[in-house]
């Protein structure tokens, strides 16, 4: 199952895409869900009110991030084996945990504009785990019950702000600086576990390939992060995950190769679909 929210002149609305064709979903009582978010806290049989809908979506509408406010924005630091060599860093023993607030995300093919502030604007292709049912001291045998399915997010960061402080909030968290999307994919259309962690995240710059690997390369895979994360919290729908990202990121070049004006980053992920935003200088 393929779920989106799209925006049109009237609002935004969730829809779920069969065969390259959106449709409408809807409650019980005829009420277009808000997004992807909307339509998941709205009880356990979220799914079979989107394998119901048959109200064909308005073609004149853009795609906008699956959940536009989750409750909390989990990144996860340091998780692809390659990655954490490039930095310079030892495999690490537990899940590097920092959170973004809700208002750094952004749009797929949205403009993300370069702060002046900062001049290391660097990019990380991730996936991104969508909670579903959700829940507190999830077992990991059970996490993937949990997860409603993956998207995509570019955690971009500002390596400059990063790296003035142990703690990686400043760098992470800029406004309408992080986009995620374009669906929520689940599980099961990308082929089950199995099936989900051969495949590949490939993020490019301006065309040229910058970042892949499998989601086997992960340290922490989906359910040992969902798991450890419903110990510290209570994991609620709509809360989004950000997995970690591969080798490659601009800041471990030699030398190191930031984001400049007029740059175009590409994530892509087989089954999930592309996310592309291009960067821009403000003025």
């Amino acid at each position: 199952m393929r779920l989106l929210t799209l925006r049109t002149a009237a609002g935004t609305n969730a829809v779920v895409e069969r065969d390259g064709v959106r449709f409408v979903v809807r409650d019980a009582a005829g009420r277009a869900f808000r997004d992807v978010g909307d339509l998941l806290r709205s009880g356990a049989d979220w799914r079979a009110r989107a394998e119901r809908a048959s109200e064909a979506a308005a073609t004149d509408a853009s795609v906008v991030r699956p959940i536009l406010v989750p409750g909390a924005v989990v990144c996860v630091g340091l998780n692809f084996r390659k990655h954490v060599l490039e930095m310079g860093r030892a495999l690490p023993d537990a899940p590097t945990l920092f959170s973004k607030l809700a208002r750094a995300l952004t749009d797929p093919e949205a403009d993300i504009a370069l702060p002046a502030a900062s001049s290391r604007v660097d990019y990380e292709g991730e996936v991104g785990v969508v909670i579903g049912r959700g829940g507190r001291d999830i077992d990991a045998a059970d996490a993937w019950d949990a997860v409603a399915g993956l998207t995509l997010v570019n955690d971009v960061s500002m390596r400059d702000f990063q790296k003035r402080s142990l703690q990686f909030f400043a760098g992470k968290t800029w406004e309408r600086a992080t986009p995620a999307g374009p669906a929520v994919v689940t599980l099961d259309a990308l082929g089950g576990p199995d099936g989900f962690a051969a495949r590949e995240i490939v993020t490019r710059v301006n065309g040229a390939e910058r970042q892949r690997a499998p989601m086997s390369d992960l340290i922490f895979d989906v359910p040992t992060l969902v798991a450890d994360l419903s110990r510290i919290v209570t994991l609620e729908p709509g809360d989004l995950i950000a997995t970690g990202t591969p080798g490659g990121v601009g800041d471990a070049m030699k030398p190191p190769c930031y984001l400049a004006s007029g740059d175009v980053v590409e994530i892509e992920f087989a089954g999930i679909g592309r996310l592309v935003n291009r960067f821009v200088r403000a003025g």
